[in-house]
């Protein structure tokens, strides 16, 4: 074990207080040297009683709720600030057994061309989630949604999301999700932390694109965590809105049909695996 400072940050918005309790023994459970930040964005703060768990635990709240990324930018911050070399983004609906923190950080270590690094997520029933990702387009995202119809979705999922990749290969791929990622702070410092034009979704596929430009962003299934993934923006008028206009932000940042780098940077992806 390589004993360097790491911190981690979960931010909460009205969090349950069981799923809250899963994630924060599971990341206490290391034998790295960490600092955990919860960054509330509830409008009371009730959840404060979480940091009398352990002396490891710094509470922020931050009634503002300015968004996803902007509350991880606090944390991000203050991380920097303590000259700590990697910070985890931690969603609070994810749990893990065994010191899955060790095992990232002891990996991305060795080799300091990674700005960025997820592992294995999986469903509460151990499949897995499928969450690397090509850099999408706008049509990639309508078809997500819709999927249909069927045979050509099939098609064009198992490419987009990479599924035909083998479970146990170490690749590097242009998106990565946010529920659980390593950052080199020095990639941070590099091309920056979150977008806070981004209230919620499409921030970490922007920080992901980002880093991937000028490191390696890795996914690593040596290591696998437990996600309950709620898909909310499929249930939820409001969320969809708000995945509406992230969508929108990104594609005006990136490009809507025109994405110079797009196909180039897929292609690099995809021929790992040829």
């Amino acid at each position: 074990m390589l004993n360097v400072l790491t911190t981690i940050s979960i931010v909460l918005y009205r969090t349950d207080t069981t799923d809250l309790e899963k994630a924060i023994k599971s990341i206490l459970n290391t034998k790295q040297e960490i600092k955990l930040y919860l960054v509330d964005n509830s409008p009371s703060d009730e959840l404060k009683i979480f940091k009398d768990f352990d002396s490891r635990i710094v509470y922020i709240h931050n009634p503002s709720n300015p968004g996803f990324g902007a509350a991880h930018n606090i944390a991000i911050q203050k991380a920097i600030e303590m000259d700590a070399e990697y910070h985890f983004i931690v969603n609070p609906d994810v749990y893990f057994e065994g010191d899955v923190i060790v095992s990232m950080v002891n990996y991305v270590k060795r080799d300091s061309t990674i700005g960025m690094m997820m592992p294995q997520i999986l469903n509460l029933d151990g499949t897995v989630q499928n969450l690397p990702k090509l850099l999408p387009s706008p049509m990639s995202i309508l078809r997500r949604k819709f999927k249909k119809p069927k045979k050509a979705y099939q098609k064009f999922i198992n490419i987009y999301e990479l599924r035909d990749a083998p479970q146990d290969t170490i690749y590097n791929v242009p998106i990565l999700s946010g529920c659980f990622t390593l950052l080199n702070l020095e990639a941070i410092k590099k091309v920056g932390a979150y977008d806070d034009k981004f209230f919620m979704y499409f921030e970490d596929w922007d920080l992901s694109r980002r880093v991937h430009k000028h490191y390696k962003t890795i996914y690593f299934p040596m290591v696998s965590i437990y996600h309950g993934y709620e898909s909310g923006a499929n249930k939820n008028s409001k969320l969809f809105k708000i995945f509406i206009n992230s969508a929108i932000t990104y594609f005006n940042k990136w490009g809507w049909l025109f994405d110079s780098e797009r196909n180039k940077i897929n292609n690099e992806a995809i021929s790992q695996f040829k």
